[in-house]
């Protein structure tokens, strides 16, 4: 009785916790909302006894006057279950209200407590444009969670679509950023192919057994090949499939020494069959390897890549989970504006074609690709292809006869890169669901690789 008591408490405790905290982010909405021009959502009101009490008294600062006076006048729904984190949960079907409040926490809310800002030197690439009207997108831009939606093909932008102002359009412009954890696994797959090419690793079949990070677990003296197919054998310890959570508890908020400590380090974990085991935590250990080897030349390297290659034209900006870098805090998240997105699927396109030392990476992590035995089904649609292969999602359904390198991530987001027929999509969503927010993947992601535009 004791014990289940002290189960409500701490659920109590929690949940007031989360409460606060909402509370707290959504006075910085109330007040982002005001300071961009959003006055019709606001509703200016101060405490009268913030005129009353001396300025920066005790009782000045308990009423909260040092906050942003003012409310909001929107209708936001926020589930108990979401106040823990900072996705919409998948089930819910959000409306609009809720989901601008939730466009201010992926796009615009204070993220520098874990993500790190790399600006752009003056060297961006330009697109050019040749755009075509697609009048079905539009038509599904009105009623889901599609932000923007890009289409490029043989050199020229043909679509470029944001959704449409009465819908979420208002908040958004070609400096917003979208936040994804998943598109951040291609991304530093891309990355290891360079690091691979500049000599600080020696190739995919490389073994992990120089980094004391990650001795005594099973990923210890492991080919690099299987960190990036997910492929390690840790599926008795790690399942992102089965509720959305893992046995490993927080891994994502915290750095890999930490995560060692707790659940593999003295605690006789073994390697298990070599099976597709779709997780982040694999992905943390490549990135934070990575920058193990590269040592203090990683911000050159960085700028390399993105300034020297990709040639970004906005900053963008890259996670971390800890103080420590020793400990490896790196974290594979990623926060980029929609074209800078445009120009990364880019320069994987052009790598591939141009048969370049990363090119030869990226063919031979599409030639190791493994089947997915039936996981797919666990995945979202968008993302239910046949293989994974170095962090991309291979072998689209009703697309066999074509070499395409897929990223894919929460709510809805996907890019994929045609690497033989010169064929790129990038789709940003906040929010999707298998009911009125699920897409017609057929026609905006699948028929437009088919035969082109």
């Amino acid at each position: 009785m004791k014990k289940l008591l002290g189960i409500v408490v701490l659920g109590l405790l929690l949940a007031s916790s989360n409460l606060f905290a909402e509370s707290s982010k959504l006075n910085k909405f109330n007040q982002w909302l005001f300071e961009n021009g959003y006055h019709q959502y606001v509703n200016l009101e101060q405490n009268p006894v913030c005129k009353e009490e001396p300025k920066y008294s005790q009782a000045w600062y308990l009423q909260n006057c040092d906050k942003f006076q003012g409310s909001n006048n929107l209708n936001i729904k926020i589930k108990n279950k979401e106040l823990s984190g900072t996705n919409i949960a998948y089930h819910s079907n959000p409306n609009r209200d809720s989901l601008i409040y939730y466009l201010w926490k992926y796009s615009y809310r204070d993220r520098s407590s874990h993500l790190k800002e790399f600006k752009p030197t003056n060297n961006s690439y330009d697109f050019k444009f040749n755009l075509i009207e697609d009048k079905f997108l539009k038509k599904q831009m009105k009623t889901k969670g599609i932000l923007s939606y890009l289409y490029y093909q043989d050199g020229e932008v043909l679509i470029d679509e944001f959704s449409p102002k009465e819908r979420l359009g208002e908040f958004l412009n070609n400096e917003t950023k979208f936040y994804s954890m998943s598109m951040g696994k291609s991304v530093t797959s891309y990355l290891l192919g360079h690091a691979i090419c500049d000599g600080y690793i020696d190739g995919v079949d490389a073994r992990v057994n120089d980094w004391p990070v990650i001795k005594d677990s099973l990923y210890h003296d492991q080919k690099l090949i299987n960190f990036l197919n997910m492929n390690t054998g840790d599926q008795k310890y790690i399942d992102e499939f089965e509720d959305g959570t893992s046995a490993l508890g927080a891994y994502e908020d915290r750095d890999i020494e930490s995560t060692m400590r707790l659940h593999f380090r003295n605690k006789n974990t073994k390697k298990s069959k070599d099976i597709y085991n779709y997780n982040g935590f694999v992905t943390q250990l490549i990135l934070n390897y990575m920058k193990f080897k590269i040592g203090e030349d990683y911000d050159k390297f960085y700028s390399k890549v993105f300034n020297g290659k990709v040639k970004i034209k906005n900053s963008i900006r890259y996670g971390f989970t800890s103080l420590q870098e020793k400990n490896g805090n790196g974290h594979p998240n990623i926060m980029a504006t929609r074209f800078d997105y445009l120009r990364i699927a880019k320069a994987i396109m052009d790598d591939y074609q141009n048969d370049t030392c990363v090119g030869k990476y990226l063919k031979e992590i599409y030639k190791r690709r493994i089947p997915k035995l039936n996981q797919e089904n666990n995945e979202p649609a968008f993302n239910r292809t046949k293989s994974y292969g170095g962090q991309f999602h291979m072998d689209f359904p009703g697309l066999k006869d074509k070499i395409i390198f897929g990223m894919g991530g929460y709510g809805g987001n996907v890019i994929l890169i045609d690497v033989e027929n010169s064929r790129i999509l990038v789709l940003n969503s906040l929010h999707y669901n298998n009911k009125k927010y699920k897409y017609n993947h057929k026609k905006l992601i699948l028929d437009p690789f088919k035969k082109g535009k």
